[in-house]
């Protein structure tokens, strides 16, 4: 009888350190917003200026998801160009690109004889593959090597700040358009910011009661598994 009494505390005492632990593991399951350095500590710049740098390399390395910010710290002899086009990406030119799939998020000014240094924050607001390139002097900056693609998977989704407001509230009896190939429009909210390494404050909310809720419930079950130890 003794020995029985043993045989089930070890298993019973095990599945009650399983359930203290279990919530540090669930909430480092859930990663947060990112901010990514474009070329780390090397910054945005062609390979004329920083012959050693790879951004196709760097990208490759890292894993995007939506929500997430690109920042880009260069001068305003280059520029920031994103596009999900990827002709206009080979090319490294950007003229004649639709204005739904390309944005030119820093504008440089050659003829400008003083250098200043410029930092551009570039959300990611579209799953799939995103294609980033400097438009300056004919496309020469591009072709030496200022240039990467990265693919954006859909991770926790936007935040409710990087939203476009005509996605919260669709309109009634809007048209359903189905069987063709339409880009989408890039809009970004007039008011954006960069991202807190945290949820945002709804999801917080919402997974605090959850969390409680799911608390309540183990600590019920952790008290019957007590009460069975010590019965046996």
């Amino acid at each position: 009888m003794e020995q029985r009494s043993h045989l089930l505390s070890f298993p019973s005492s095990c599945l009650l350190l399983l359930l203290l632990l279990l919530p540090f593991v669930s909430a480092g399951s859930v990663a947060a917003y990112k901010n990514y350095t474009v070329g780390d500590s090397f910054g945005w710049y062609d390979n004329t200026e920083k012959p050693n740098l790879d951004y196709q390399k760097w990208a490759d390395s890292k894993n995007f998801s939506l929500g997430d910010f690109l920042i880009f710290n260069t001068n305003n002899n280059h520029s920031v160009v994103q596009t999900y086009n990827f002709t206009t990406y080979k090319l490294c030119d950007y003229d004649n690109a639709l204005d739904n799939d390309t944005i030119e998020w820093s504008v440089s000014d050659p003829s400008n004889t003083a250098t200043t240094g410029v930092t551009v924050a570039v959300p990611l607001l579209k799953e799939g593959t995103t294609y980033f390139f400097s438009g300056d002097y004919d496309g020469d900056q591009c072709k030496a090597g200022q240039h990467f693609k990265i693919n954006v998977t859909h991770g926790r989704g936007l935040p409710e700040s990087l939203k476009d407001p005509s996605e919260q509230a669709p309109a009634p009896n809007s048209p359903d358009v189905s069987g063709e190939d339409v880009t989408p429009d890039t809009i970004v909210p007039a008011n954006f910011d960069n991202p807190k390494d945290v949820s945002d404050d709804n999801e917080d909310s919402g997974s605090i009661t959850l969390y409680l809720n799911f608390l309540n419930v183990k600590l019920n079950v952790i008290l019957f598994l007590v009460g069975f130890f010590f019965i046996f």
